[in-house]
């Protein structure tokens, strides 16, 4: 896939709104997806946010006729670890080039007999056990609580439950994922306390993702990419990386399939209503909220502060 690289320096500065969009659908890649096969006229497009730099440059494109905006979530050869990556700036960034939604691919671990391996979730719910994270764009001079009971957007996980079936692979319905922070897998009492609380799978990233997408009113969805069953169950009962990446190469094809049909059938507009998210989430007195967090949440506060 040949690449030239274009600097966006001007279109992505701190100071300004977010730009006429390059790309509605955004697509990040966790581990095992660094890049979308197929991606026509791919150029490489890198993003300077207030937040600092994304895990890597952006790759965007056409996908199925679309344009897509893709991200590898660790960087390309995989350079950082759950903890170490810039959350705050990959969303932002996904804002200032103008995505909607955004589809994330992930690599879990079961917590459940019926959730196999190579198989896949959609989950609809999450459970924080993260640490190290700062896990909002919010603070220095300007506070907002967006609602977060349901944290994935159902109309953007429909679609991809209904491309899940149409490209055959087993894709699940709903559940619970565990953010944990790693970068250890879990102990076994951690693996069995979370099947205790009936926790589906577990991960160490997307929580995140989902809080971020949120205030920045973008629609959210989880592929959760089964690739274990953690260290619970008593014929898997250690997790190896050489094991996961084995499953990582094998659920790689069927995500790629996916996300294909993800993006052919996404509706040009949506009528969810994670795009109003901060209508009335901003507590701040906009007449004392300072000039400096107006200008460093532009891309997403702008259109309520004025």
């Amino acid at each position: 896939m040949a690449k030239r690289k274009v600097s966006t320096k001007a279109k992505a500065s701190p100071a300004k709104s977010a730009p006429k969009s390059v790309a509605p659908i955004g697509i990040i890649g966790g581990s095992g997806l660094y890049n979308i096969p197929g991606l026509e006229h791919a150029r490489e497009r890198r993003v300077r946010t207030p937040f600092g730099d994304p895990s890597d440059a952006f790759v965007v494109g056409r996908l199925e006729g679309k344009p897509v905006a893709f991200l590898a979530r660790h960087g390309r050869g995989h350079r950082l670890s759950p903890t170490e990556i810039n959350y705050r700036a990959n969303i932002y960034a996904m804002k200032l080039l103008g995505v909607e939604r955004i589809v994330s691919v992930s690599a879990v671990g079961s917590l459940r007999e019926d959730l196999k391996p190579l198989e896949f979730l959609v989950p609809d719910q999450f459970f924080d056990r993260t640490r190290l994270r700062v896990a909002t764009f919010f603070g220095g001079g300007i506070v907002a609580h967006v609602a977060f009971d349901k944290p994935t957007c159902p109309e953007l996980s429909g679609v991809v439950i209904e491309a899940g079936a149409e490209t055959g692979v087993t894709m699940h319905r709903g559940g619970t994922y565990i953010c944990m922070e790693g970068p250890q897998f879990s102990t076994l009492a951690e693996a069995h306390v979370n099947r205790q609380l009936r926790f589906d799978v577990v991960g160490m990233t997307n929580l995140t993702e989902a809080k971020l997408a949120r205030e920045a009113e973008l629609c959210y969805s989880t592929i959760a990419m089964i690739t274990d069953y953690d260290c619970w169950h008593p014929e898997h009962d250690s997790v190896t990386v050489a094991d996961i990446i084995s499953n990582l190469t094998k659920n790689a094809t069927a995500a790629q399939n996916v996300l294909r049909a993800v993006v052919h059938a996404l509706p040009e507009s949506r009528t969810c209503r994670c795009g109003q998210a901060l209508k009335h989430a901003i507590i701040t007195d906009p007449k004392v909220i300072p000039a400096s967090a107006r200008r460093r949440l532009a891309a997403i506060v702008g259109k309520y502060l004025g």
